[in-house]
C-alpha cells in the first residue's frame, strides 16, 4: 500500500455494513457516528483510514473509497470479545460515562486490549510517509498514540477523545489506570470535547505521573503534551442540503400523514445504548400521558433506537426492557391504529433522517451523559423554516453550545416532564428566536471548522489544514 501524509487511525472503518450493487464500498453513516463526523473532510482529502473492517478472521482486500485509501485490520473471535466487547466497551465506556452502569474489570481483557492496540499502531507506522500526521480517534485506541510514537518517532501524533473523560475519582478505579493515561499522552496534541476534560487529565498527570501539567499542557518524558477542547460538529451544508431535497420534504409531509396528523410529534432519534437515556424518556412520556397532560390523538413519540453492540448481553437486556415498555405504553394508552408511541429499532439513510427531523415538532435529546450528540446539531440543521423545538441533556457536550435549547436533568423525570411540556407549549416567536440563534451557531462551528481547529493545533505550519475543503454551512 502507497504511504499517506494523513493518516486516520480509528476501531472501524467507515464502511456500510453491505456493499452497494456493483460491489463497490460506500461510507458508513449512522446517526451522529464517527464516520458521518470525518465524511466531509475526508471524501475530498487524500489520506488513509486504518481500522476494523467488521467481521472476524483475516483482513480482506477492500478498494478506494474516493480518494481515501483503506486499511483493514484482522480481529478474531477472541480478540473482538476481549478487546471491542471486553475492555472497550464494558470496561472503559461505562467509567468514562459517569459509571452509569457499572464497568466490569477483567484482567483477560486488558492483555487483549494492549495487542489489538499494537496491532493497530503497526499497521499506522507502515502506511504514514516519514513526517506524517496521524490522527488517532476514541478510547477503543487510547494505548495506540504512544506505541506508535516508539515505532515512528518522525510522525506528527494527534489523539481526539469523541467520549467525555470522567472525573479523577473515577478513573482513578482503573486497575491499569497508568499504562491508560501514558498510552494517550503518547500524542503531541489530545483534544477532547469539554475544557473540563483536559482539566481532569492534568489532573490525573500530576497525581499518577508527578508531572507538570496544565489545562493545555502536560510535560512527560521531556515533550509537551497540548491538551484543549476542540468540540466536534456536524456538516451543516449537506444537512441543510438534503432536509430542502423535495423528495425528502415529500416524504416528512408523508410522514406526518402516517402518523395521523397530530397537533404535536416528538422524535428521539438514538443509538440504542444506556447512556442515552431512552428508559427515564419513556417513564416521563407514560406519566404524561398517565395525568392527561398528553393525549394520543393529539400526540405522537417516535422514538428510533438504531441496534448497537448488539452482541453484548447488556445492551440486548436494555432491549428487551425497552420493547417491554413500548408495548406496555401502547397496550395501556393507545387506540386501534393510533399507538402513543411509534418505536423503529433499525438503522435510517441520511435522507430518512432529514426528513424525520423536518416531521418533528420537539426533537427529544435526553442523554444522561454524552460526548457531544451529534443528533442535536443534524436536527437543528435540518430546521430550514427555523422552526421546531428541541429538549436537550445538560449532559450533553452539545448542550454548552447550544444554551437556546430547552436544557434539561435527564435523572430529574419531573423536571423532564416539565421541560416536555414546556416546549410543546411554546410559542412560535420564542421557538423561532431560540432555532435561529442556534442555526447561527453551527453555521460558524460546522465540522470544517473542527477540522481546521485540530489540526492547525496539531501541525502549526498550516499545511494539514490547507489541504480541506472550504468551510461549509456558513449563512
Amino acid at each position: 500500500m502507497r504511504q499517506s501524509s494523513l493518516v486516520v487511525i480509528a476501531n472501524r472503518l467507515p464502511l456500510d455494513d453491505s456493499a452497494a450493487p456493483d460491489g463497490a464500498c460506500e461510507w458508513r453513516r449512522s446517526p451522529g457516528g464517527l464516520a458521518s463526523a470525518l465524511h466531509a473532510i475526508l471524501e475530498q482529502t487524500p489520506a488513509t483510514w486504518v481500522g476494523w473492517a467488521g467481521g472476524v478472521g483475516p483482513a480482506p482486500a477492500l478498494p478506494d473509497l474516493g480518494s481515501l485509501r483503506l486499511r483493514p485490520v484482522s480481529l478474531t473471535e477472541e480478540e473482538l470479545r476481549g478487546y471491542y466487547e471486553g475492555f472497550a466497551n464494558s470496561t472503559l465506556w461505562p467509567l468514562y460515562h459517569d459509571a452509569v452502569q457499572q464497568p466490569t474489570f477483567d484482567r483477560g481483557w486488558w492483555e487483549t486490549y494492549r495487542a489489538v492496540n499494537q496491532r493497530f499502531a503497526e499497521a499506522a507506522a507502515e502506511v504514514a510517509e516519514p513526517g506524517a500526521a496521524v490522527w488517532v480517534q476514541d478510547y477503543h485506541l487510547q494505548l495506540v498514540p504512544a506505541m506508535l510514537r516508539e515505532l515512528r518517532p518522525d510522525l506528527l501524533i494527534g489523539f481526539f477523545l469523541h467520549v467525555p473523560f470522567p472525573p479523577p475519582e473515577l478513573y482513578m478505579q482503573l486497575p491499569r489506570r497508568v499504562e491508560l493515561l501514558r498510552g494517550m499522552l503518547g500524542a503531541d496534541l489530545v483534544g477532547f470535547q469539554r475544557e473540563q476534560a483536559a482539566h481532569n487529565v492534568a489532573q490525573l498527570a500530576k497525581k499518577l505521573l508527578e508531572v507538570e501539567a496544565t489545562d493545555h499542557a502536560i510535560i512527560v518524558d521531556g515533550r509537551t503534551v497540548r491538551t484543549g477542547a476542540f468540540p466536534v460538529s456536524i456538516d451543516m451544508a449537506e444537512m441543510r442540503a438534503l432536509a430542502t431535497r423535495p423528495d425528502v420534504v415529500t416524504q416528512a409531509r408523508q410522514l406526518r400523514h402516517d402518523l395521523g396528523q397530530p397537533k404535536r410529534v416528538l422524535l428521539s432519534v438514538d443509538r440504542l445504548d444506556w447512556t442515552k437515556g431512552i428508559e427515564h424518556r419513556l417513564t416521563a412520556y407514560r406519566e404524561l400521558l398517565r395525568d392527561g397532560f398528553v393525549k394520543v390523538r393529539d400526540t405522537v413519540m417516535v422514538q428510533v433506537a438504531v441496534p448497537s453492540r448488539e452482541r453484548v448481553e447488556s445492551y440486548r437486556g436494555l432491549r428487551d426492557r425497552i420493547e417491554g415498555e413500548v408495548g406496555r405504553i401502547n397496550g395501556e394508552f393507545g387506540r386501534v391504529g393510533e399507538p402513543a408511541i411509534h418505536y423503529l429499532n433499525q438503522p435510517f439513510a441520511r435522507a430518512e433522517l432529514a426528513a424525520l427531523y423536518q416531521t418533528a415538532d420537539v426533537m427529544v435529546v435526553t442523554p444522561l451523559r454524552d460526548g457531544m450528540n451529534l443528533v442535536a446539531k443534524e436536527f437543528v440543521a435540518a430546521r430550514e423554516d427555523g422552526t421546531g423545538a428541541l429538549v436537550l441533556s445538560e449532559f450533553a457536550g452539545a448542550a454548552a453550545e447550544l444554551p437556546q435549547a430547552f436544557l434539561v436533568n435527564p435523572h430529574d423525570v419531573d423536571g423532564l416532564k416539565d421541560t416536555l411540556l414546556r416546549a410543546m407549549e411554546a410559542d412560535s416567536a420564542d421557538l423561532t428566536a431560540r432555532m435561529t440563534a442556534m442555526r447561527q451557531h453551527l453555521a460558524g462551528h460546522d465540522i470544517m471548522a473542527w477540522a481546521r481547529a485540530y489540526l492547525t493545533a496539531l501541525d502549526h505550519t498550516g499545511s494539514l489544514a490547507e489541504r480541506l475543503p472550504p468551510l461549509s454551512g456558513r449563512r
